[in-house]
């Protein structure tokens, strides 16, 4: 059996189950029998059926077929004079008698070439009144079930005595989905099915690209907040009577599923346990503020998979990586579909240019992407690897080993490449992960995240990276400090002193990256010049991009500078000064030496040498990543020492500062999972 969700467990004691399926369903558009899902329908139910599974059908759709056949006979039966008078509506009770004639004789054909067999149960309102109705119901359809025959339910419209409006203060069941509900109790169902023409419920309408499904409905949170379009295009019901049927069942104690009858295996997968459409349950108020996944059974389900995945051998974990690269690959039209979806609404709603830049994945970027995870799974193993090994005493000795941190919460900017990289360094050193993406990425981490977890295999379990979908559940997450053993934000120092300040989980918080070029008097001005327009327009909006130029007095005088800033210029970087070189050059003044423009923009500042770089540096920079360009070795040698950043270059631009460049495959704020590094490139010409 597939992984299933953590709160779709239940399914694993499920014997009865009642499938419900609605008039727009069963039927097209155009009033005929929807063949296709009708037999994909009865093919499931044999499979369930086949598989132990005691199934009871109750179908519509009667009145909507008659309804067809009975205008086709009223046209071919009426004169050309007949025809031009006002038509009269059709009787619904007569069209209910002539449909379900042929409703069930289309189910009895399909099933018995399935080699099964199917009985018809209509039944009234009234019916459900008289005790012995409902004994002698009890005793029918478990004769039928020992026969592995499938009882099909429907009222009774054709002689049903009553009349619209359908849902009073008298009846005991209105429609069929309320009939549904009513038989899971009566019948004692483990589970009701209610299949429907989309996916389940939604926040919003379901044709409004902004809409969510809502995987668990919470009455105490969702009612009232979520309205109901109008009723069904055919049938009497639509998702309000869905939600009124599946509510009276879940507080009886009946777990209830709304998913799409439209896909030909929605059945298995809801009895499969797996995520879809939307639950109803009784319990679902204490599953947390997540609804769908409760906060701790999520970080649960995640330090489970990750102790299966620690025990797996180096080659099976390298393994996962390969399947995953070769599924985003095989994924890059439906990937990048996404993207654009997220692309195109972040510029609507006016986002920044350097966030939407960020956020866009450029054509070639799933490629390399898939290529980065193969190589971080074929670089050494990062787990088990002996840091030190000391002899106590005779025969007794004392080893230190890399080992996974555990489970890791991380919450990320605009990137959606960010989650593909954390991912596989989480696969890589055998930890768990809760991932939780700026929302203007949300297409883009969904359809990433769901490929990712496909390749992860059953036996791990797909809770092993489990997906965070508002910034409303990070408050309950923070306070797992016994379940979560990190957390990673990656953003505005504002979020980070908030994380920092609101959990006791230890965090690993890097959230600018000014990064600073400081062009020595010694430098090639050739080299200074390439490393320059590199470090500051290759990829403006990258976090190792260059935001401060600091230049030696002394270029000043010789016209280095200008040279510089003329180049930059040229590349349409907008250029700004410091105190210093504001007042010398005549250019407009930074607002702050401690900024990250992520666009064509860079502050520059004139000083007096190394060290005077080396205290700007350490004054307003961020310990991100930070170059001199020189070609004193001497003075070289005082600034890779001197500077106090994750990343020391030489003659080297500041963009190389990348995992994938640097052999680890990936980085998270220079976060292997497995060990923290500092970085120092000496020289590159």
């Amino acid at each position: 059996m597939e992984a299933m969700d953590s709160t779709r467990a239940f399914v694993k004691d499920v014997r009865r189950v009642i499938i419900k399926v609605g008039t727009a369903v069963v039927t097209r558009t155009d009033g005929r029998l929807a063949l296709g899902r009708l037999g994909a329908l009865c093919e499931q139910i044999q499979e369930l059926n086949s598989q132990g599974y005691e199934v009871i059908l109750v179908t519509s759709g009667a009145v909507g077929v008659g309804r067809q056949r009975l205008r086709y006979r009223r046209l071919i039966n009426s004169s050309f004079a007949d025809l031009q008078k006002p038509q009269m509506e059709l009787d619904g009770k007569a069209c209910a008698a002539v449909g379900q004639n042929g409703l069930m004789a289309l189910y009895d054909t399909l099933f018995s070439q399935l080699d099964m067999s199917s009985a018809q149960l209509l039944v009234t309102d009234n019916d459900f009144r008289d005790p012995e109705f409902r004994r002698q119901l009890n005793e029918t359809v478990k004769t039928l079930a020992s026969l592995k025959v499938i009882p099909i339910f429907n009222e009774n419209d054709a002689v049903s005595t009553r009349k619209a409006p359908y849902e009073d203060s008298s009846g005991i069941f209105w429609d069929n989905d309320s009939l549904s509900a009513l038989l899971a109790l009566e019948l004692k169902a483990d589970l009701l099915i209610l299949l429907s023409d989309v996916e389940g419920l939604y926040s919003g309408p379901p044709s409004n690209p902004n809409s969510e499904l809502v995987h668990t409905y919470v009455k105490e949170r969702h009612e009232g907040v979520i309205t109901f379009g109008d009723k069904s295009r055919v049938g009497r019901g639509g998702m309000t009577a869905k939600v009124k049927a599946a509510v009276y069942a879940a507080d009886a104690g009946i777990p209830v599923v709304i998913t799409s009858g439209f896909a030909a295996d929605n059945i298995l997968k809801v009895l499969n346990g797996k995520r879809i459409g939307t639950l109803f349950h009784r319990d679902a108020k204490k599953w947390g503020p997540f609804g769908e996944v409760g906060s701790r059974g999520m970080a649960v389900a995640a330090r489970e998979s990750s102790r299966r995945l620690q025990a797996m051998s180096s080659q099976e974990r390298s393994k996962i990586l390969m399947d995953i690269a070769d599924a985003l690959e095989a994924n890059e039209k439906q990937i990048i579909a996404a993207n654009e979806d997220d692309v195109a609404e972040a510029q609507q709603a006016g986002y920044e240019i350097s966030l939407v830049s960020r956020l866009a994945l450029k054509p070639g970027k799933v490629s390399s992407l898939a290529n980065a995870v193969r190589v971080l799974a074929n670089m050494e193993e990062p787990v088990g690897r002996v840091a030190k090994r000391t002899e106590l005493s005779e025969g007794f000795i004392l080893e230190k080993l890399s080992s996974p941190l555990g489970v890791l919460l991380i919450i990320f900017e605009s990137r959606p490449d960010a989650l593909v990289q954390i991912a596989s360094l989480a696969i890589r050193s055998g930890n768990g992960l809760l991932l939780k993406g700026g929302k203007e990425a949300r297409r883009s981490n969904t359809i990433l995240h769901k490929v990712i977890t496909s390749a992860i295999p059953k036996n791990v379990g797909e809770g092993l990276i489990g997906l965070v979908t508002s910034r409303g559940e990070i408050p309950e997450l923070l306070k797992l400090d016994d379940v979560i053993d990190l957390v990673i934000p990656r953003g505005s120092n504002k979020l980070v002193s908030q994380i920092k300040a609101s959990t006791k989980i230890p965090v690993l918080g890097h959230a600018d990256g000014i990064c600073h070029v400081y062009v020595d008097k010694s430098a090639n001005m050739d080299m200074a010049k390439r490393i320059a327009l590199d470090a500051k327009t290759d990829y403006p909006a990258s976090c190792n991009a260059m935001e401060t130029l600091l230049v030696h007095k002394e270029l000043l005088q010789t016209g280095g500078l200008n040279d510089l800033i003329m180049e930059l210029q040229v590349k349409g970087v907008a250029i700004f000064g410091g105190p210093r070189a504001s007042s010398l050059l005549d250019i407009p003044e930074a607002h702050s030496l401690h900024h990250e423009y992520g666009s064509l923009a860079c502050t520059v500042e004139i000083i007096d040498d190394v060290y005077a770089a080396i205290d700007h540096i350490h004054q307003h920079g961020s310990a991100h990543t930070d170059c001199i360009i020189t070609e004193d070795n001497e003075v070289a040698e005082v600034f890779l020492n001197g500077v106090d950043s994750a990343a020391v270059f030489h003659n080297a631009s500041t963009r190389f500062c990348d995992g994938f460049r640097f052999g680890l495959g990936a980085e998270v704020c220079y976060q292997t999972f497995c060990s923290v590094v500092d970085i120092r490139v000496l020289s590159i010409t």
